[in-house]
């Protein structure tokens, strides 16, 4: 039923919650698993100095995240790829979602930056108003925000 699951990360705590989900779900239908994880445009007044150096720093810090997430799926035994992409994460999540291969999108409801959420709506919301496969938000089903605590080993 859901042979190609999409799974955005920022590394936050909702995210890992969604990562459960994600690896039982891929366990139970044979599914492969694509972990997306989108870091912001680096703005050009920087300079192209600065600019590289952010990149940089922004590419390392998605490469962290994103093996984090493909290491918990190997070692479930679930075949996974990465893409690391550069934009606004919602939008990066729905030209995957039109690009790749894609049963359904399983990701957290809140991720790190929720002012950002607040003002211009949430990740989750936008990528359900557009994408063009099944999106599975997880939410924390007893109202408690997850903490660290709730992690998945990696």
């Amino acid at each position: 039923m859901f042979k190609h699951i999409v799974f955005p990360t920022d590394g936050s705590d909702h995210a890992w919650k969604a990562a459960e989900y994600a690896r039982d779900l891929a366990l139970k239908f044979g599914s492969d698993v694509l972990v997306v994880c989108a870091f912001p445009k680096v703005p050009s007044y920087l300079g192209l100095q600065q600019m590289e150096g952010v990149a940089a720093k922004h590419m390392e810090e998605a490469e962290r995240v994103s093996g984090e997430a493909v290491k918990f799926f190997k070692d479930a035994g679930i075949p996974v790829q990465v893409e690391i992409l550069e934009g606004p994460a919602a939008d990066a999540i729905i030209r995957v979602t039109k690009i790749r291969p894609c049963s359904l999108v399983v990701m957290g409801a809140r991720g790190l930056n929720s002012f950002e959420g607040f003002l211009l709506g949430s990740v989750s919301q936008k990528v359900l108003a557009h994408s063009k496969c099944p999106v599975f938000v997880v939410r924390d089903m007893e109202g408690n925000e997850p903490g660290p605590e709730d992690r998945p080993e990696t």
